[in-house]
């Protein structure tokens, strides 16, 4: 190599007129593709600003970078055909340019791929989520196919490759058991449907929250506290989960209110029905359908009489919020129209020194 660099370095200095031209046509070639490059991003970003499209915004974000080398690569492949030079130093120049054209477009239709799966995978009916699993699918699809190009551009046979990888790949497995298990898991997850991005999900181990992302290694909840709860996928795949969001957001929810025994039931559940069905317009979360309905039930109990209060939510996390107004709304009615909440209570007998069981002096106690 250093012969063939030292040839070429004499080639110049004998005749430098062979240097002049080749520099003349890089230098035009490579201007004019910087003017066109501008014109051509500036006329894209004016155009995805115009119409909002993401489209655009991805395909502008995409070509900056590459447009840049792909001129350099045009202005040195045309200064090179436009001189005298041999073909042992001409060729090995046109090849490694052809690899770099090659690994520039990979690489941009795999940053291109990615976006596309974010922007628009949610908007095709029956697509896996957008998930980054998903778009690391995609962009490792797009690598494997800019390999097999450079490969068969060298004339490299993939067939003794893919049987060194098919005896090597147990090799691999082996050692990578807990990796390739999260791996699968997650692809399984995410092809399943079952556990969607956004759903409120609660496994049995006690972990809920918000799906945010499912990963290759690992799936992501956020949890009513904004904290991050990371599972592995192989332990969610394996988990028994309950998902708040399927087959529908809406559910039902409920709450005890226990009044005295001196009171009438009847008048309580009329009351307590009032309230919930006057809520139910106007409570946010709360639903009207299915309407709210009150039972006898849990009963008798130690200290009253217990009524359970159904409705239903809009989803998960708002039945909090409609339970704590709700409770406070019948409260206030209850409160109105006479009807006591009991308090436990408890009988203490108080014995005195020396005194017989007879003479004890019952009292209550309120707890």
């Amino acid at each position: 190599m250093r012969s063939g660099f030292a040839e070429f370095r004499q080639l110049i200095v004998t005749d430098p007129r062979e240097a002049l031209l080749p520099l003349g046509i890089f230098a035009a070639t490579f201007l004019a593709c910087w003017v066109a490059r501008g014109l051509v991003l500036r006329a894209l970003k004016a155009w995805t600003a115009r119409t909002q499209s993401r489209a655009g915004s991805v395909l502008y974000e995409a070509l900056r970078g590459p447009t840049l080398i792909w001129a350099l690569i045009l202005a040195v492949h045309l200064a090179i055909q436009g001189s005298d030079l041999p073909v042992k130093f001409t060729h090995p120049v046109s090849a490694g340019l052809l690899v770099l054209w090659i690994v520039s477009l990979t690489l941009m239709s795999m940053r291109v791929v990615g976006n596309m799966v974010r922007h628009f995978g949610t908007q095709i009916p029956g697509a896996l989520p957008v998930t980054t699993l998903t778009q690391n699918l995609a962009q490792i699809s797009v690598v494997i196919l800019g390999v097999l190009v450079l490969l068969n551009h060298f004339n490299v046979s993939i067939t003794p490759l893919l049987t060194a990888l098919g005896v090597g790949g147990l090799a691999v497995a082996l050692a990578l058991q807990d990796t390739l298990s999260n791996l699968f898991g997650g692809f399984y997850v995410a092809v399943a449907g079952q556990v969607r991005l956004g759903d409120y999900v609660k496994l049995n181990t006690g972990e809920e929250g918000y799906v945010t992302d499912i990963g290759w290694r690992c799936t992501t909840f956020r949890a009513l506290a904004y904290n991050l709860i990371i599972v592995p996928n192989a332990k969610l795949a394996q988990a028994i989960v309950t998902n708040y969001y399927l087959p529908e957001k809406r559910m039902s929810a409920s709450f005890v209110v226990t009044v005295g025994y001196e009171c009438d039931p009847d008048a309580a559940e009329r009351i307590l029905a009032e309230v919930l069905t006057q809520a139910a317009g106007e409570v946010a979360g709360m639903l009207k359908d299915p309407a709210p309905s009150v039972a006898f039930d849990p009963g008798f109990g130690d200290v009253g009489m217990g009524f359970t209060a159904n409705f239903h939510v809009a989803e998960f996390t708002n039945q909090f919020s409609v339970r704590n107004e709700l409770r406070k709304r019948v409260l206030r009615r209850f409160r109105a129209a006479g009807i006591g909440i009991p308090y436990p209570s408890r009988t203490v007998y108080l014995r005195g020194e020396g005194a017989s069981p007879a003479a004890e002096i019952p009292a209550s106690k309120n707890l």
